[in-house]
């Protein structure tokens, strides 16, 4: 299978460093926000973005892992942290790649049985092929492909990369 790389490293350290001041724009003047990030790849860029949000900001961030059958979204889906402890507050949801919408659009259901202050929803990459009317905040990358085409991410330790094949 032919890799071609979308996002190198440097290019993802890049974009992660920008949406985390996107968000501290965003949620200035908020004194807590809530980052959930889908699990696995979500989750990890969720733990990114707060990292560089800690050191930028004095903002209080929780970090929350979100679980969910991708393949039957409908099947329960379940967070690290308790609905009280992200009620009436901002909340970010966090996935790596927008493909189709479906997960995104679950994730932002699920967080709705709650009252928020704000909601807002970051991808690394957003392919442009939805079948659900979910967009992302904040995105690294638009990217149009094929629907044919896989966008895989890749963390690991220094050497962070996205490619399509």
């Amino acid at each position: 299978m032919n890799k071609n790389i979308i996002l190198n490293h440097q290019e993802i350290e890049h974009k992660i460093k920008r949406i985390a001041y996107q968000i501290h724009e965003t949620f200035i003047d908020e004194e807590e926000i809530v980052i959930a990030g889908i699990a696995n790849n979500g989750f990890i860029l969720a733990e990114k973005i707060s990292l560089v949000l800690k050191s930028i900001s004095n903002l209080k961030i929780s970090l929350c892992e979100v679980s969910m059958n991708k393949q039957n979204p409908f099947a329960m889906i379940t967070t690290s942290i308790h609905k009280e402890d992200y009620s009436n507050k901002g909340l970010i949801l966090v996935d790596d790649v927008l493909n189709s919408g479906t997960t995104l659009v679950y994730g932002v259901k699920h967080f709705l049985e709650v009252p928020l202050k704000k909601f807002k929803t970051v991808v690394l990459i957003d392919r442009n092929h939805k079948k659900f009317p979910v967009k992302a905040d904040f995105k690294g990358i638009s990217l149009s492909t094929s629907s044919k085409e896989h966008v895989q991410v890749v963390f690991e330790e220094n050497n962070n990369h996205a490619y399509l094949n």
